[in-house]
């Protein structure tokens, strides 16, 4: 985390071509900006800046002579300033075309020299000690006057800000109120000692703001005199008002007209910058309710059926849950690179389950992957209408899903669904109008695949697609909900998009012939796979004896064992096993490109 806040500190960029872990190396004594030894330095003086801007204000208007600690104080914050006026001329900086650090020390004094260098020099300088040394008053108005350009150092905080906003270490609400409250407070404190600076340079101090409430105001106590002033600007400031302390001279109502104009700029920065933050947690919640209160309008408009209204509202509530995770938001900024590794990190192991890709490629597998949407669907919503024209194909990653089908004017429920398997694909894949009905039987999380994007992937690759074509020959054959007219109607759809139609075999409408194909082994969808078989044997070895032979897959374990005794002369062949060996008693099992074991006993 640490790592990925410093992104927002202006750190550089590495140049093309640069590796991920290549060091910065300098030039002999340039500092980097992005040290930790100057990061504490530039900590340590925003503690000082903090310092200087309440005591600037504070001696102009109440200390007429500065005590030797204050004096010694302040003397010795400046000197911290000057060291660090030296140190920028050794500071290398960003450049902002080319995001390289610049380490050459003539480009460094130039950029500083042209930029910043006279302010902050003019900020530095002691003017009241310098007013000691020549001495001529000291601790008059006009060296008190100067002392005020120590003010520039506020941009110190200003920049501050800036990068405290943009940390995601912190929170961004708090950030933001802490800055108001300290401009605020800023404004407070300096404003009550010009009015009270006013007010003590005035000839007559019965005729101030301060001295019509407090006759004796110079011999009061500092607290009480500076409580009062801050006093005075909170109640302007805020335009409450009360009377009891008011401009009572042409100076004092000329400086009062002119805080309470700056008051009006403030005073809308302040609101405008609250109102932003309120409207930013509650907008989302507005959103929402004007989305639920406009579809249900729609539904009542159009007398919608109840069930469909409530699909409606569900959805929504449910949008509106996974948008607060801003997932999909987060994924689309990401480049296409980052995305695919995601979606394999997540989805790959469920695709590796669903019976459709069994046996597929491990690069078919994850150009399938990178180009699925994952989606979530409330409970009792329709995922595919039955007869609906054919768009996409669904994965179930979590939750249940039904499956129905309309038989006789009646809904039936066939099947119930869980995590891993897939639905839509036989009408998306044989292009013919979706045979079943999808509903989700509680909150869902789906993959959504475009059928035209899963058959552009596998055209490419005849081996992936003969593997897929396969597997769903094989699914639709083991399955009796489907009557032979759409099965038939299925394969020749498939034989028209895919010329796969003579190797899946048509489904007959004769009941014999579908027994028959019945008991050999399925025979409909096995005479295209091709595997490779070896032979193991416990005897010596020959090295002239072939021990592997490529083959296409008959029909049944007995025409297997044929073939193999046949490629294998003078073995006789009693076990059959796969490379874990484990015995393989069902030629249904056996999959393109498969490699087969014959043990020799």
């Amino acid at each position: 985390m640490e790592t990925i806040s410093n992104i927002f500190h202006n750190d550089p960029l590495p140049p093309l071509g640069a590796r991920a872990n290549q060091s910065i190396k300098l030039r002999k004594f340039i500092i980097s900006p992005y040290d930790s030894r100057y990061r504490t330095w530039e900590t340590f003086l925003l503690v000082l800046v903090v310092y200087s801007a309440w005591i600037c204000p504070f001696e102009l208007a109440y200390l007429r002579n500065l005590s030797w600690k204050i004096f010694l104080v302040d003397n010795i914050v400046d000197s911290f300033f000057a060291m660090d006026i030296i140190l920028t001329f050794f500071l290398a900086y960003l450049d902002r075309k080319s995001y390289i650090l610049v380490d050459d020390p003539k480009r460094i004094a130039a950029r500083y020299l042209s930029s910043w260098f006279l302010f902050d020099v003019c900020s530095t300088i002691p003017y009241q000690l310098l007013g000691r040394i020549f001495k001529k008053h000291e601790n008059g108005l006009a060296y008190r006057l100067l002392s005020m350009l120590r003010l520039w150092r506020l941009r110190r905080l200003s920049e501050l800000f800036a990068r405290l906003e943009k940390d995601i270490r912190l929170n961004y609400y708090w950030i933001r109120c802490t800055k108001l409250i300290s401009v605020t407070l800023f404004a407070v404190h300096c404003s009550g000692c010009f009015n009270y600076l006013i007010a003590d340079r005035y000839p007559d101090p019965a005729r101030t703001w301060i001295g019509a409430a407090i006759p004796n105001y110079r011999s009061e106590s500092l607290w009480i005199r500076y409580v009062t002033a801050i006093y005075w600007s909170i109640t302007t400031l805020t335009t409450t008002g009360y009377g009891d302390l008011h401009a009572e001279n042409p100076r004092e109502m000329l400086f009062s007209i002119c805080y309470m104009l700056f008051n009006l700029g403030l005073t809308a920065y302040l609101i405008g910058n609250m109102t932003n933050l309120v409207v930013q947690g509650s907008c989302r919640t507005r959103n929402f309710r004007d989305t639920i209160h406009a579809a249900s309008q729609f539904a009542a408009r159009n007398q919608l059926p109840e069930h469909i209204k409530d699909e409606m509202l569900s959805h929504i509530c449910l949008r509106y849950k996974t948008e607060g995770l801003k997932q999909k938001e987060t994924l689309d900024s990401l480049p296409k690179g980052i995305r695919s590794s995601i979606a394999v990190n997540l989805f790959l192991p469920v695709i590796k389950k669903v019976y459709l890709f069994h046996g597929v490629s491990f690069t078919c597998m994850l150009q399938l992957v990178t180009e699925m949407e994952a989606e979530y669907y409330p409970p009792r919503e329709a995922v595919i209408l039955q007869n609906e024209a054919p768009r996409d194909i669904y994965i179930l990653v979590s939750g249940a899903v039904e499956e129905r089908m309309e038989i006789d004017g009646t809904e039936k429920v066939q099947e119930v669904l869980c995590g891993g398997e897939i639905f839509g694909e036989i009408g998306g894949l044989c292009s013919i109008p979706q045979p079943c009905t999808f509903h989700t039987i509680k909150v869902s999380q789906l993959l959504r695949l475009n059928t035209t994007v899963l058959k552009t992937i596998f055209k490419g690759n005849s081996d992936d697609r003969r593997v897929i074509l396969n597997n769903l020959c094989q699914k639709m054959n083991q399955d009796h909900r489907f009557s032979t007219e759409v099965k038939e109607k299925s394969l020749q759809m498939l034989h028209q998009h895919f010329g796969e139609y003579s190797r899946c075999s048509s489904f007959n409408q004769d009941n014999e012939k579908n027994e028959l194909k019945a008991n050999n082994g399925h025979s409909m969808a096995l005479e295209w796979k091709r595997v490779t078989i070896h032979m193991y044997s416990q005897r010596n070895k020959r090295a002239e004896a072939p021990r592997a032979k490529v083959i296409n897959l008959p029909g049944s374990l007995d025409e297997l064992f044929t073939t193999a005794c046949q490629k294998f002369n003078n073995y006789c062949l009693t076990k059959l096993v796969n490379p874990e060996f484990a015995e393989i008693d069902d030629i249904t099992v056996i999959r393109d490109g498969d490699h087969l074991f014959f043990v020799e006993l």
